[in-house]
């Protein structure tokens, strides 16, 4: 085993100076020997940049020419990074000094893993866990995806009952761990999910590929989320839903997406009834124009293609029922009250 793996930490920054000004800190203060520690900029026009150079001259900086999202921004700023491990790390993100060696340290303990995350705590509320990632992400049989520590709108207080670190089906982007080789082997983020839920479809492509994704519960860091949209804009509607259909095409069997989409189709429709109810008329427009969306594209193809695909079937963090039924239905508000049965 390497001791010290060379790891770089990698900022993608679009008009959030102020983020940078108040997080960067600590970051530069994580204490891993062999540390490399990078904003990749997406074209802002706030003055990160210059800002970055008068306050952290020993920052690199990759710049973009112009925006391309989370998913173009990262696929091309990392393809000129050389490091053993990425991190890709929010700017709204505050960490500890130990923070990167107990991941490290669980990465470098089993070749088969690929991606892992650290405990999300919310900067604002650092008794709960944040809504981006908690303790580790999961999916059911029909692509809803929630996590330790966070179900739906419910979140929990961190009580210590999620201190085991353990495989999952995904890592939250908001501070992902991937190794270098895993992430040019999977192809990297697929484009045109432009930004949220595409952490989740590259961590099903590489347990497609027989990879794992890991909590590690040893590290913890605070989130503040939401930084560049937040959970009441109707473009992350969109993109929310639009990327949820992406990500059932991308890597499920061709029946079995079909199968599970048109049910998705189905569901979405009782979620625009419900924007329509409360009175959120764009959000409802943005659900149907995410449908429209993904018709319209639904024959273009991702990084995924490369990649078998699967049924659903022992891929390790998945639900095997409906987390909707459970939650809605039968009240099952956290994680705990889910038989570990009941997963793969």
């Amino acid at each position: 085993m390497n001791p010290t793996p060379k790891v770089a930490i990698v900022i993608l920054n679009w008009n959030g100076v102020k983020y940078l000004r108040q997080f960067l800190p600590s970051v530069l203060s994580s204490s891993w020997p062999n540390l490399d520690i990078i904003v990749g900029d997406n074209g802002s026009t706030d003055g990160s940049l210059e800002f970055l150079q008068k306050e952290f001259p020993q920052v690199a900086t990759i710049c973009n020419d112009k925006n391309y999202g989370f998913t173009g921004g990262y696929n091309r700023v990392l393809e000129k990074v050389d490091a053993d491990y990425f991190i890709l790390l929010n700017s709204d993100v505050e960490v500890h000094p130990g923070w990167i060696a107990p991941v490290i340290g669980l990465m470098e303990s089993d070749p088969m893993i690929a991606a892992a995350a650290p405990k999300i705590i919310s900067f604002a509320d650092k008794e709960h866990f944040e809504h981006a990632g908690a303790a580790g992400g999961f999916i059911d049989k029909t692509g809803y995806t929630f996590c330790r520590g966070r179900m739906f709108y419910e979140i929990e207080a961190d009580k210590g009952q999620y201190n085991t670190s353990d495989e999952i089906f995904w890592a939250s982007g908001a501070a992902m761990f991937i190794k270098k080789h895993c992430w040019v082997e999977s192809g990297g983020f697929d484009d045109r999910f432009f930004a949220h839920m595409e952490e989740i479809d590259l961590c099903w492509r590489l347990k497609n590929m027989g990879y794992k994704v890991m909590y590690c519960a040893e590290s913890v860091v605070y989130h503040v989320g939401g930084g560049t949209l937040n959970t009441e804009n109707p473009f992350k509607t969109f993109l929310n839903f639009r990327n949820n259909l992406l990500l059932l095409k991308n890597n499920l069997s061709f029946w079995r997406a079909f199968f599970v989409i048109f049910i998705r189709f189905w569901l979405d429709l009782l979620a625009i009834a419900r924007f329509l109810n409360e009175g959120k008329r764009k959000d409802a427009w943005a659900v149907s124009r995410a449908h429209q969306n993904f018709v319209r594209h639904i024959f273009s193809k991702g990084p995924g293609g490369r990649t078998k695909r699967s049924n659903l079937h022992k891929l390790k963090g998945m639900y095997k029922r409906s987390i909707v039924w459970d939650f809605f239905i039968k009240k099952k508000r956290v994680f705990s009250a889910l038989d570990p049965k009941d997963f793969y």
